[in-house]
């Protein structure tokens, strides 16, 4: 089975981290990471951009676009991965390794459906 671990984190609190701060931060994810390959496989590990860089298209007979971020909240999706593991458990036990290392935020996980595998 396919999962999505999405990281939800403060985007105003990692848009102000120090170049060391980053790369311990980084640090702390890739040993989480490695913790994960022990029991599933990780595919992709992507951080999207600010949202500040991002466009909504609202749904509709004529969608409208809106420049920026769409929701007003505390914390941002600022990355993903996507794992392959045999059980939801496996999954959110590989989210665990990850919120971990975080102090806000924390780290959703959703079973995927492949339509273009």
């Amino acid at each position: 089975m396919q999962f999505a671990l999405l990281c939800y984190h403060s985007q105003a609190q990692t848009s102000c981290m120090s170049d060391e701060e980053e790369e311990a931060m980084m640090a702390r994810v890739r040993a989480a990471e490695d913790k994960i390959r022990t029991k599933a496989r990780i595919g992709p590990s992507l951080r999207l951009k600010p949202t500040t860089a991002a466009h909504f298209v609202k749904a509709g007979d004529d969608p409208l676009v809106v420049d920026g971020p769409y929701a007003e909240t505390k914390e941002q999706l600022l990355g993903f991965w996507i794992i392959e593991c045999d059980t939801l458990d496996e999954a959110i036990e590989a989210g665990k390794h990850l919120a971990r290392e975080r102090e806000v935020g924390g780290i959703e996980v959703r079973p995927l459906l492949a339509f273009n595998p």
